[in-house]
């Protein structure tokens, strides 16, 4: 029995011995090691770029107020339609008188206006003398352009403006004599007592060009038809006619028009802003005439006389101030003249009401004679 005992301890110390050979050691796992840690990557705080540059335009109207539904107004759309399309920023100041030119040019000299345009031919001596004082400043002038002092009665800075062209002035003229030569051939053709007129505000070049033009269509349509068609108003030949001396009296459009209805004038084409209105409301109370707008399609613009308008003369502003507002944004605004044209649309002729197939097919040829140069405003008038 104790042999018994001896034996099973043997077998028992040499199996725990096996075991212990046997096993495969077993090794504590490795130590894990932390993640390398993820930098996020450097954020750089975006590049704050410059605002976009606004540009700052403003009006210096005429004696007729931005709302004379002329050319004060076309200049003023030209502006807003830069507002919506470009991003300037577009205001006027009104003039009520001749002392209010100089003074509004320096308030918005004063309030770093990048472009000022001023409206009309009596702007000519203060435009010039503030583009000079402020040669940084753009400036733009409609119906008139430098250099503007011709002759020994001229003097500078006085009665002209500059003897010279100002780089930093574009003049904005137009070819209303174009337009105004097709207005009197249709003025001739519908006339139904043989006698049309015309007269202006101020006896000056921006608003006879339209009268001249007026004699010349008139002439035209007598020496195409053999009719003898009197013009009342106006005679290029002695540079002189009929004016109200103003730009802005109703009562002065109305006196002029029934004198000229009396004289026998049925068709009558004022050249003198919101005076023409004035004749357009006789003539729409008298039934007696018949009116030409100017500047701008008065069937738009003074739409409730649309039954007595028989035609418009355009003068279209609000495309060369446009147009020279976006040569400011765009950085090729320069000095010099436009010129507005029948052939560039500078210039043109409404709709005439009541007009014949065949008064459209002359009107279309006469405008692309002009257009090209075979037929003249001054050929017609023999100048």
């Amino acid at each position: 029995m104790k042999k018994f005992y001896v034996v099973m301890a043997i077998l028992v110390i040499a199996s725990m011995a096996l075991a212990a050979c046997g096993a495969p050691a077993t090794e504590a796992p490795a130590a894990t090691e932390a993640p390398a840690m993820t930098e996020a990557p450097a954020t750089e705080a975006p590049a704050t770029e410059a605002p976009a540059m606004v540009y700052k335009v403003g009006e210096v109207t005429d004696l007729g107020g931005v709302d004379d539904k002329s050319f004060n107004a076309g200049a003023y759309a030209g502006i807003e339609k830069a507002v919506a399309d470009l991003g300037v920023e577009g205001k006027y100041l009104e003039s009520t008188q001749q002392a209010d030119y100089a003074k509004n040019i320096q308030q918005f000299l004063d309030e770093d206006t990048n472009l000022i345009i001023t409206v009309g031919f009596l702007l000519g001596v203060d435009t010039a003398v503030a583009a000079k004082a402020n040669p940084d400043t753009n400036f733009a002038i409609v119906d008139y352009s430098y250099p503007d002092c011709f002759g020994t009665d001229f003097v500078e800075g006085q009665t002209c403006g500059s003897a010279s062209e100002l780089p930093n002035v574009l003049g904005l003229t137009f070819q209303t004599d174009q337009a105004g030569f097709l207005a009197g051939y249709a003025a001739a053709a519908s006339t139904t007592t043989g006698k049309v007129a015309t007269f202006g505000g101020i006896n000056i070049p921006p608003v006879t060009i339209f009268m001249k033009g007026f004699e010349a269509g008139v002439k035209y349509y007598n020496e195409q038809k053999g009719t003898a068609v009197e013009v009342l108003g106006w005679d290029t030949a002695a540079g002189d006619g009929q004016f109200t001396g103003n730009f802005d009296s109703l009562d002065d459009g109305r006196s002029f028009a029934e004198s000229l209805v009396q004289e026998g004038a049925d068709i009558i084409m004022p050249v003198a802003g919101p005076v023409g209105l004035g004749s357009a409301a006789y003539c729409q109370e008298t039934k007696s005439c018949k009116i030409i707008g100017v500047d701008v399609d008065w069937t738009v613009s003074a739409s409730e006389y649309t039954d007595v308008i028989l035609t418009s003369v355009l003068k279209n502003v609000n495309v060369a101030v446009y147009d020279a507002t976006k040569a400011l944004v765009d950085g090729t605004f320069a000095g010099g003249v436009y010129v507005g044209t029948l052939a560039n649309g500078g210039v043109g002729l409404a709709d005439v009401a009541g007009a014949s197939d065949e008064l459209k097919g002359e009107l279309e040829a006469a405008s692309a004679a002009l257009s090209d140069g075979s037929l003249t405003v001054d050929g017609v008038l023999g100048q």
